[in-house]
């Protein structure tokens, strides 16, 4: 099982996939806090420390932020390039997870700087394997950039 200390930032609008992924993690015993925002404005208030989030420690990041780029508000590929324009989230990862089969979404999504891009797997069992080994890869194996570190 993986430690449940450290936090998973999912930007995901659409109910139906937030409760697929949110299942997934679970039957995989990933037990750890996922933070869910449903838009791409609530995701930089949240990593930002502004709006409905205004206060929270940004020094406290999730090891991981799993985003998908088609949402309300502001898109994925603009909190990408806003994440990467600060130097407080420059070095956050970022594992876009989308059901986007457009080239052009996974050419900007890498000239952006993501840090993995993932297609949802259609297959429920395939999509809890995939969200096992990316469970497996950012919470244990990955060794977070200095300033995403918390003890």
């Amino acid at each position: 099982m993986i430690p449940a200390h450290k936090s998973i930032l999912l930007v995901e609008d659409n109910p139906d996939d937030e409760a697929l992924t949110l299942r997934a993690l679970k039957k995989n015993r990933i037990m750890n806090e996922v933070v869910v925002a449903r838009d791409g404005l609530e995701a930089l208030d949240y990593l930002f420390g502004t709006g409905s989030h205004a206060g929270r420690d940004i020094r406290e990041q999730p090891p991981v932020v799993l985003l998908d780029l088609k949402l309300p508000k502001i898109d994925g590929l603009e909190v990408l390039r806003r994440l990467r324009a600060d130097p407080r989230t420059r070095a956050q990862p970022v594992v876009i997870l989308t059901t986007s089969n457009e080239h052009s979404d996974l050419r900007a999504s890498y000239t952006l700087h993501a840090n993995s891009y993932i297609r949802k797997p259609v297959d429920f069992n395939e999509f809890t394997e995939t969200l096992r080994s990316v469970a497996h890869y950012w919470l244990q194996l990955n060794e977070p950039p200095p300033t995403l570190q918390t003890n």
